[in-house]
């Protein structure tokens, strides 16, 4: 009887081994830009310690110090990459300080190592948490790299994700385990009350003045409006009101003459308004984070 449960034990363990298991994949996003050599040296290092591993570019443009955009881009991208896959994300005001460097794993099976800043709010909700672990630099930095401060991006979160990518080191082996929470930052969840869509301007459709909101298409339902009639917009700036409108609802750009306002739904089947041809965010001087806010009536 005890080895029997003994061998379901090693069984659960060995099944849940395969089912997070690393891919290979290492995925960069930061907001250092590609002016200088900052983000070549994070893969310098990560392909010293395996130039086996796959690895891509989430985006290396996220505005200066912007964490929510961080956590957005996550949210944006992570889901479209197999289980297994090592994201490294570098939006860092804080390097330096006492904040905690962590690896979320997430029940999708997908690893975020990254500083625990709130880049990890949008992630953690959509994905789930399995469990996070703080990292070890005593075992998992660059060596002699110590006497460096401002760059964890290269000499802890690269070379981590990359031993972690490449097998080179197990999830156990990052470091102690935390207890399964990260730091969130607060924002406006979609919900529907009294005919009234509410939710935050999460991101701007930076190419074309786009404005993006956290509004599914599911939840629009619940409005009761269709493709080609009239649905009221407010935007507002904590509680600056910035756009008021009615806007039409279209399924494609097409449906609608150059330069009109309309309403439709992104990539990610949220609910966006744009103008056509045009840039509704540089026009109506909106932007985006957690202190932006919509509502849609009919």
């Amino acid at each position: 009887m005890k080895r029997r449960t003994i061998l379901f034990f090693i069984h659960g363990w060995l099944t849940a081994s395969a089912l997070f298991a690393q891919n290979g994949i290492l995925v960069f996003q930061s907001d250092f830009g590609l002016k200088d050599g900052a983000v070549s040296a994070m893969k310098g290092v990560s392909v010293g310690v395996s130039p086996a591993l796959k690895i891509f570019d989430l985006t290396h443009e996220i505005p200066a110090y912007n964490i929510w955009e961080a956590a957005y881009r996550l949210l944006q991208t992570a889901p479209y990459y197999p289980k297994g896959t090592v994201f490294v994300s570098v939006c860092d005001p804080g390097v330096g300080t006492d904040r905690k460097s962590v690896v979320l794993l997430t029940r999708s099976g997908h690893y975020f190592v990254t500083p625990d800043n709130g880049t990890l709010t949008l992630i953690a909700e959509k994905l789930g948490i399995q469990e996070v672990r703080e990292i070890d630099e005593a075992v998992n930095r660059l060596r002699n790299s110590n006497e460096s401060y401002t760059f964890h991006g290269r000499d802890v979160y690269a070379y981590t994700g990359a031993r972690l990518a490449a097998r080179v080191i197990t999830f156990a082996q990052v470091g102690k385990k935390l207890p399964a929470e990260i730091r969130k930052i607060p924002y406006q969840k979609p919900v529907f009350a009294n005919g009234v869509l509410s939710g935050t301007v999460p991101v701007l459709d930076v190419q074309y003045g786009n404005v993006w909101t956290n509004l599914p298409k599911s939840l629009f339902a619940r409005l009761g409006a269709e493709t080609g009639e009239r649905v009221r917009v407010q935007i507002f700036n904590k509680d600056e009101k910035t756009f008021d409108d009615r806007v039409v609802l279209v399924n494609t750009f097409g449906e609608s003459k150059e330069g009109e306002n309309v309403a439709y739904f992104n990539s990610l089947l949220n609910f966006s308004v744009a103008v056509n041809k045009g840039n509704f965010a540089e026009k109506y001087k909106v932007s985006s984070g957690p202190d932006w806010r919509i509502e849609v009536s009919k």
